[in-house]
């Protein structure tokens, strides 16, 4: 038993020093196979140092300029020595003004509002100044473009929209922000922004008015004395675009202007300005306003022509005239500010308003004079016969037989006024009791029934004066 106890372990020591002689023989070649890469022969180091070289360089697309601000290894902050200058001061700080040059480029008017008085307008805003800080080295001369993430890193000027109630700059899809630098140090600083700014408006000729709206661009913090603010090629400097349209105006002129604004706590600022004059459409509110009006003025002359003994006629018409006519008084209200001065279109309004009324207030005088006349002609029928023994009036019966000597007999009838009549042809039955057999006797009379004075002359002064009326309005107005 002994005996193969000792032979089991002699075996087991021959495996485990079989192992460890193995793994130490494979460890020793590896060493010696990465030295022999690691070295390796000359051909193979020149090789693989060239690659690494090439590596270095980059592609030949890269090598197109020798210019070293196009070198894809160099910072542009490297390049521009912004870490070795302090840009929270203005170029020049301490000497004369730094100028600044600006030129806008006017995208579109996105909308009018009379109720809040006030314009936005969309517009690319450039500003140019030099700052020697900022120049390079160059061999080509040619610029250099950056967006807006350095843009934090540089002094640019503070400008700010005057009277202005809301403004951003477009950051779709990346921030509408452009810089560019040339050699010398000129730059130019270039936004997309849209502006929501106040304009003063005067609605004393609306809708018949034309509009001057301004957006004022001025210095936030630098007065007349450290930034001269200017337009850079004057009137020139402003452009727009020629398809800008707006549904009820017409964009008469753009225009240039630059002045000084003053504050009692900081000083004199150069403020420059983009002027607009806007012309409204009047098509628009002829058809919606003025035509309506109109209308209405000379639908309650219909009843004029109207009998004036027919009240559900004449009275529903006039009723009607004057709430169509409020209605339209308050629709054109509804979208205007509410303003302490008379306006051109209240004017027209409320005097069409007063014709319709009026005519309204016509009928109410003819009924009630008419009430009072058959009042006393009915005082006059109830008389007691004279001695011409005339015939007490019968009911009216309509008949086409009548001859005008019978209308002598009646001469009481006639209307006092002497005036013509309108004649309106009735049949009025006679009888008379003749004996004691009380036989009556049926005589057919005519009888004229008078259209009232004030209808006739309102025929002619309510149309009259309201041509009148219109002839004077439109020649102030328009």
């Amino acid at each position: 038993m002994l005996t193969v106890h000792k032979m089991h372990f002699s075996i087991f020591l021959l495996l485990w020093g079989w192992i460890l002689s193995t793994e130490c023989r494979t460890h020793r070649q590896g060493k010696e196979i990465h030295e022999v890469y690691k070295k390796g022969s000359r051909p193979q180091r020149q090789r693989r140092e060239a690659q690494g070289e090439a590596h270095k360089q980059g592609s030949p697309i890269l090598k197109r300029s020798p210019d070293i601000t196009k070198s894809p290894l160099t910072k542009s902050e490297q390049l521009l020595r912004i870490d070795d200058h302090d840009f929270s001061m203005r170029p020049g700080f301490g000497g004369p003004a730094i100028p600044v040059g600006v030129d806008v480029q006017v995208e579109s008017l996105d909308s009018i509002s009379e109720v809040d008085m006030d314009f936005t307008m969309t517009l690319y805003l450039r500003h140019y100044w030099k700052d020697e800080r900022l120049s390079f080295p160059s061999t080509n001369n040619q610029s250099m473009t950056f967006d807006g993430r350095l843009v934090k890193k540089i002094w640019v000027p503070d400008m700010f929209f005057v009277h202005s109630k809301r403004s951003f700059i477009h950051d779709t899809t990346t921030d509408n922000v452009m810089l560019r630098v040339q050699p010398d140090g000129k730059v130019l600083y270039s936004l997309r922004v849209t502006v929501t700014a106040m304009c003063n408006m005067d609605f004393s000729r609306f809708p018949l008015d034309t509009q001057t709206c301004s957006l004022e661009i001025e210095s936030y913090a630098y007065t007349e004395d450290d930034l001269m603010l200017y337009w850079k090629n004057g009137n020139d400097s402003l452009k727009t675009d020629e398809r800008i349209s707006l549904s009820q105006f017409l964009i008469q002129e753009f225009h240039t202007t630059t002045k000084l604004a003053f504050y009692s706590s900081t000083g004199w600022y150069n403020r420059l300005y983009i002027n607009f004059t806007l012309r409204r459409h009047i098509f628009f509110f002829l058809l919606q306003t003025y035509f309506p009006a109109t209308l209405m003025v000379m639908l309650s002359w219909v009843s004029f022509w109207i009998d004036r003994r027919a009240v559900p006629a004449r009275v529903p018409l006039g009723i009607t005239t004057v709430l169509t006519m409020s209605t339209i008084i308050t629709g054109v209200n509804a979208s205007m500010p509410r303003v302490s001065y008379i306006k051109a279109v209240d004017i027209y309004l409320w005097v069409s308003f007063v014709f319709v009324f009026l005519s309204v207030l016509e009928y109410a005088a003819v009924n009630y004079l008419t009430t009072v006349q058959e009042r006393k002609e009915r005082k006059l029928r109830d008389k007691p016969a004279c001695a011409c023994s005339l015939p007490q009036p019968r009911p009216m019966m309509v008949d086409g037989s009548y001859n005008d000597g019978d209308v002598n007999e009646l001469g009481h009838f006639m209307s006092e006024d002497g005036d013509k009549q309108d004649r309106m042809m009735v049949q009025l039955a006679l009888g008379s009791e003749r004996g004691s057999a009380r036989r009556k006797n049926q005589r057919y009379v005519s009888m004229r029934i008078d259209t009232h004075a004030i209808d006739k002359y309102s025929r002619i002064i309510f149309p009259g004066a309201y041509i009148l009326f219109n002839l004077i309005y439109w020649s102030i107005f328009s």
